[in-house]
């Protein structure tokens, strides 16, 4: 016999207390069309690079990479800024600090070199009086964040961040 046990949060974030966006009913179906083809691509993908292995080692080497490609997005703080640049644009240095509550400078100018240095985000500088400092999605970074797109959307669905409303 399978117990299913829900596990609630001890603690609310801050930014999770908020209401859920309610949207249209003909909207919640195209976010959720939108989100089958995904997953149906992602079938498809997977069925493709399937047919490849000839060894159980391949399998391996494909785990590997799938870890190591998704290993910039595992690190503390590398997502939020990824989201707040490609929801809210470009952004100077302490625009961004203040957007991602919590995060001290040092640890912003880290995590913004290293998707710099991934070619995620690119540094602007115009060399204006004063200096003045940009950070915008690379055309990588931006495919990125459509391609996480529909996972996002699924999650805030899947947590009752977007509820369907009914007029």
């Amino acid at each position: 016999m399978v117990h299913f046990i829900h596990l609630m949060p001890l603690c609310i974030p801050d930014n999770m207390s908020r209401q859920p966006m309610a949207i249209s009913d003909e909207d919640y179906k195209k976010v959720n069309e939108a989100i089958t083809a995904v997953k149906d691509d992602g079938k498809e993908i997977r069925s493709v690079f399937e047919s490849y292995y000839e060894e159980e080692i391949e399998i391996d080497w494909e785990v590997d990479a799938a870890v190591d490609a998704l290993s910039i997005f595992s690190s503390r703080w590398t997502v939020e800024i990824l989201a707040t640049l490609y929801i809210a644009g470009d952004r100077r240095f302490n625009e961004l600090r203040k957007l991602l509550r919590g995060i001290s400078s040092r640890t912003l100018s880290d995590k913004l070199t290293k998707c710099v240095e991934t070619g995620l985000v690119d540094r602007v500088v115009e060399t204006t009086s004063p200096v003045k400092v940009t950070y915008q999605l690379t055309e990588h970074g931006r495919d990125a964040g459509r391609l996480l797109g529909p996972l996002v959307a699924y999650m805030k669905i899947h947590q009752g961040r977007v509820t369907r409303h009914s007029l």
